[in-house]
């Protein structure tokens, strides 16, 4: 019997914090530096564990919304890639994720061809993408030189 409300809590979803949007959310669409240290360890203590390091990022998990749609999956980089990346995998479409970015954002996106699935780029460089059936939203920069010391 003392064993199940740990049981329970553990299973529970943790509901994001209240910066949420602003962090991840600015992130992603490039309107804020890229430290992929200091998002790893927000995740980390905003959703737990990541689930998954595959393709040389962390993903978590999360029971969280920006610009109005259910957000299953945030990524960030690890520190094999020569890119700095931080992402988001929204349950809706690129289709109806960009006009809902751009009123909440006023961000705009333009299609980089017309194609079926062309890459939406905007101004600051973030980019919306299919991944699989849903919208993937990732900012990715070149990492800076390290600091010299002497």
């Amino acid at each position: 019997m003392a064993l199940l409300p740990a049981v329970s809590a553990v299973a529970q979803k943790k509901a994001p914090p209240s910066t949420f949007g602003q962090v991840v959310g600015n992130a992603v669409l490039c309107v804020d530096h890229l430290d992929n240290k200091a998002f790893y360890a927000y995740l980390l203590t905003a959703f737990g564990p990541a689930y998954k390091h595959e393709g040389g990022a962390y993903w978590f998990r999360t029971d969280a919304t920006l610009w109005g749609a259910p957000v299953t999956d945030v990524i960030v980089s690890d520190d094999t890639s020569a890119l700095v990346f931080m992402g988001v995998v929204a349950d809706t479409t690129p289709e109806k994720l960009e006009p809902a970015i751009r009123a909440a954002s006023g961000m705009a996106f333009s299609k980089a061809d017309n194609s079926a699935f062309p890459v939406r780029t905007s101004v600051p460089g973030s980019k919306i993408v299919y991944f699989r059936s849903k919208a993937k939203v990732y900012c990715a920069r070149y990492k800076p030189l390290p600091k010299h010391t002497r």
